[in-house]
């Protein structure tokens, strides 16, 4: 089993999921062409994808999915409530809908999605694995929950969002709504926020920690690292980066 991620943050997200002969992609938010050529930095074929699976409806995970999926025929996976969000675009496609408690397996990927609060009609995150290893994907959540921490707790690795530093969200140009919607429950996490929840959790199984969905605007990769590693007590250098134009490279389970 091996992950890696195609970019992270608000300009679009992408993270590869491979077991064997099985590919899933976790959320499209490229265009198609954007999307190819960030495979094929991972040394994938569009054509090799099993499944897509969504988070949730939001541009910067959702936008290239149709497009994606409808050229090279692969099947969508998402919640009904996504599904009631995504619009006609989605209505010639393969679609899997699912409710945000169910179990499944694509190929040789079982999937477990549990539900987070977000601002989006019925958004889900995931764990992924292979019967032995397990990934908790965590991108886009305003606040922790019991329900998350047990989803979470015992996974070989983690991508966890560390969207914003407080300070610099406080301090910046952003226009005050927006403020106020990113800090929300129904947010995103800040590096605080994030490093709470890793307190909270069994992470003695742990071989990766990555941080994601960073603002560019808002947050820097050593604010991130310093807020996780200081949790997680471990070196700074430990804590990977999902970033936004490079994504990171495979790391192996």
């Amino acid at each position: 089993m091996r992950f890696a991620s195609l970019g992270s943050g608000s300009e679009g997200n992408g993270l590869v999921v491979e077991v064997g002969d099985t590919r899933i992609l976790i959320d499209c938010g490229f265009r198609v062409r954007d999307t190819v050529a960030r495979l094929a930095r991972l040394g994938l074929a569009p054509e090799s994808v099993t499944a897509i699976l969504v988070t949730h409806e939001h541009a910067d995970h959702i936008g290239g999915v149709a497009a994606f999926a409808a050229r090279y025929r692969i099947p969508v996976w998402l919640t009904f409530g996504t599904l009631t969000m995504a619009g006609e675009r989605f209505d010639r496609l393969d679609i899997r809908g699912f409710d945000s408690h169910d179990v499944f397996a694509v190929g040789m990927v079982e999937v477990r999605p549990f539900p987070v609060p977000h601002d989006a009609r019925e958004p889900v995150q995931f764990v992924v694995g292979d019967g032995v290893r397990r990934l908790g994907i965590l991108t886009d959540i305003g606040t922790t929950t019991r329900y998350v921490e047990a989803s979470l707790s015992g996974c070989d690795a983690l991508v966890i969002e560390c969207n914003h530093d407080r300070d610099m969200l406080d301090e910046g140009d952003y226009p005050w709504p927006l403020k106020q919607r990113i800090a929300s429950r129904f947010g995103h996490l800040h590096n605080e926020a994030a490093a709470a929840l890793v307190a909270a959790i069994d992470t003695s199984r742990l071989r990766h920690v990555v941080a994601a969905h960073l603002s560019q605007q808002n947050n820097t990769p050593d604010k991130a690292r310093a807020a996780l590693s200081k949790a997680l007590k471990c070196t700074p250098d430990w804590i990977g980066i999902a970033d936004q134009h490079d994504g990171f490279a495979w790391r192996d389970l």
